[in-house]
């Protein structure tokens, strides 16, 4: 099953007060292994960047002046993102900043019935626990060195490693065997073992095989081996 896991970077909390998408990182998984298909863009938000923003991604209004808007990778966007499954941790802010978007050219909403909450997953599966992505990757053991400040990419990254862990390790997605009903392994049985179609090439050369029979011929009358001899 074909999933997108999906992060954004903001100017602030709150896009119903003025506050912008900077960037936008997707990682496809498959299931729930990364493909290395990604997307990833930074956004000019059209807007000053408050510092409290700044100081946790570290984008600056002088590095987004030149990036694209919203509106001119839109299209981009959604089309690597298609109608699959979302998964996002703390999936309301990021829905919410992306709709707010979308809203604002007349594109449809992008709809919470295809969302993965993974702090929902880790909420119900670590209870009374702090379910942050740090602290998640702290539980699960995996590498957070890299992430010295927030980053969309490098965050969905980490969360698809998250994820994995979430529903139960990458194990259970690899199809390691095959079962097979009780009836056909028992139809299997009965028809016994299946000839080849054409029989192995020999292993051994006409050399070695009169070698052989040499040594056979050497053992004496009642030596089983003549008989192996004679069918060679």
């Amino acid at each position: 099953m074909r999933e997108i896991v999906l992060d954004t970077e903001t100017t602030g909390l709150n896009p119903l007060t003025g506050d912008r998408l900077v960037e936008i990182g997707c990682v496809e998984i498959l299931n729930r292994i990364p493909t290395g298909q990604v997307y990833h863009v930074y956004l000019n938000p059209e807007r000053d960047m408050p510092v409290e923003a700044f100081n946790v991604h570290g984008l600056s209004r002088e590095f987004l002046s030149d990036k694209p808007l919203f509106a001119q990778v839109v299209d981009d966007f959604l089309a690597f993102i298609q109608g699959d499954p979302l998964v996002i941790h703390n999936a309301a802010f990021d829905i919410g900043f992306i709709n707010a978007e979308l809203a604002r050219l007349g594109r449809p909403a992008l709809t919470f019935d295809r969302v993965v909450d993974t702090l929902s997953l880790a909420r119900r599966r670590h209870a009374g626990a702090s379910n942050r992505l740090d602290d998640l990757m702290a539980r699960y053991g995996i590498d957070s060195s890299r992430r010295t400040k927030h980053g969309a990419l490098l965050d969905s990254e980490l969360l698809a490693e998250v994820y994995a862990e979430l529903c139960g390790g990458k194990q259970t997605a690899l199809s390691l065997t095959v079962v097979e009903s009780g009836a056909v392994l028992a139809e299997r049985r009965e028809a016994g073992p299946r000839q080849r179609p054409r029989p192995l090439a020999p292993r051994l050369s006409p050399e070695e095989i009169a070698a052989h029979q040499a040594f056979v011929a050497g053992l004496g009358e009642n030596a089983i081996w003549k008989e192996y001899a004679a069918e060679t």
